[in-house]
């Protein structure tokens, strides 16, 4: 059953456990982690035995499930270098993954910009920045298949892979049954351009939806800014509905908005998703 998700890092505070509390305060269960929670970096270069487990554990204590856990470096990045350290580090989060207490780690594809990942650059259509990317996915999947895990990639407009045709030769070139995809609807249409967004989400869906492993939730307004699910102009009923049609069953993550925007955003995908239920019936 599609239920409501959220990024634990939503919630700043000064330990993992405190975030997690204020989780559960939401009526929320599922979450999606962030190893920047542990005050260290987001894709450590290493993760011992015991820090797993003190993460599960911090988890399960609370009634809480983890949907995904984050493993986001730049997989294009211009220096072969920076590639290859986040590729180790991701091979290492890979790794500890069923420790962690779940079996999806997400990604996204990169930038050829070399300071920001979430910046476009003119190079991401070019064969090179998909050869270095590939490179990248190919690495994981590998790592994935032996961890028996998935990878969630999530299309990015900023990224190489930056809508649903660039993540369906992905799927096609890797052939590997350990990924899949992260679908975020704000990241598919053009805010811009709202006559548009049906057809987008209808072809992503019909693309993608065989392959989904995440849902994620947030919105994104004209001059593409990110705001909180219900906040935008995301056509959340056509969204949750394109979820049902794909068999999707999982959390719908909430991402890119303030704590105080939370108890809004958690009632609108209670009140869509309960609708589309009632609708089935």
């Amino acid at each position: 059953m599609i239920r409501p998700g959220i990024f634990a890092r939503t919630f700043v505070r000064p330990t993992l456990e405190a975030a997690l509390d204020a989780v559960v305060a939401t009526g929320v269960r599922d979450v999606q982690l962030n190893l920047a929670l542990l005050g260290g970096a987001s894709l450590p270069e290493a993760i011992a035995e015991e820090t797993a487990a003190a993460v599960r554990t911090a988890v399960e204590e609370r009634g809480l499930t983890t949907a995904a856990v984050s493993g986001t470096y730049n997989m294009a990045h211009p220096d072969p270098a920076v590639r290859d350290r986040g590729r180790r580090a991701l091979a290492a989060l890979i790794g500890r993954a069923r420790e962690l207490g779940t079996g999806v780690v997400t990604v996204c594809t990169g930038t050829r910009d070399a300071e920001d990942m979430w910046r476009a650059h003119p190079a991401n259509g070019t064969p090179e920045a998909w050869r270095d990317m590939l490179a990248s996915m190919t690495a994981a999947a590998e790592a994935a298949e032996a961890a028996r895990v998935a990878i969630g990639v999530e299309p990015e407009h900023a990224n190489v892979v930056r809508d649903a045709r660039a993540a369906r030769r992905l799927l096609d070139e890797l052939r590997s049954p350990n990924v899949g995809i992260v679908v975020d609807a704000a990241n598919l249409v053009d805010p811009a351009r709202p006559g548009e967004q049906e057809r987008i989400l209808r072809d992503a869906f019909a693309l993608l939806g065989d392959r989904l492993v995440l849902a994620h939730a947030k919105d994104v307004r004209p001059d593409g800014t990110v705001v909180a699910a219900g906040s935008g102009t995301v056509d959340y009923p056509l969204y949750v509905e394109l979820l049902r049609t794909a068999r999707y069953d999982g959390p719908l993550v909430l991402h890119g908005l303030a704590e105080d925007d939370v108890p809004a955003a958690v009632a609108l995908l209670r009140a869509r998703l309960a609708g589309a239920e009632a609708t089935r019936r």
